[in-house]
């Protein structure tokens, strides 16, 4: 469909809280669709509707190990195991810096297909990675306050020299 433009760091949208997909219709698979061709022209794994400025909770997740990409409609952590991993993680909307994050090792997934059907899904490392790192955004918890404030404040300071470079 379209590729959009992705809103960057440190714009007020990456903070807001995206709201509930209630219309399973052609605009939502259109936007999914577009979501897909954005998230691969980034390039990256994961992407949300907010993250192009459309705040509704709306997922496409494709690892590299992945055949196709999946689409989250709503989705929610609903069970979340108490061993912890840490993994890289980035941003489409930050690209050019990474730090790791600590996260659930695994977790459980309830989310709407896009015909609203509910579904389920387990995931565990760099999936259940994912899962967190784009519900977290879908809530308006940008990826980067799950650092410390003196690894933060050196991630944005490196992410300012970046753009300041390009």
């Amino acid at each position: 469909m379209t590729v959009r433009s992705i809103v960057k760091f440190p714009n007020p949208l990456l903070r807001a809280v995206a709201q509930p997909v209630e219309l399973f219709d052609d605009d939502l698979q259109a936007l999914a669709s577009d979501l897909i061709d954005t998230m691969r022209a980034a390039p990256g794994i994961g992407i949300t509707a907010p993250h192009i400025g459309i705040l509704k909770r709306l997922v496409v997740i494709q690892l590299p190990s992945a055949a196709k990409p999946a689409i989250y409609v709503n989705p929610s952590v609903v069970q979340a195991s108490t061993e912890m991993i840490r993994h890289e993680e980035g941003s489409v909307s930050m690209p050019g810096v990474t730090d790791d994050i600590e996260r659930h090792a695994r977790i459980r997934v309830r989310y709407q297909d896009l015909d609203g059907n509910e579904r389920f899904e387990d995931a565990e490392g760099l999936l259940a990675v994912c899962h967190q790192h784009e519900i977290d955004q879908l809530d308006g918890l940008f990826w980067t306050h799950r650092l410390t404030r003196l690894k933060r404040d050196r991630l944005i300071k490196r992410y300012g020299k970046l753009i300041r470079a390009s």
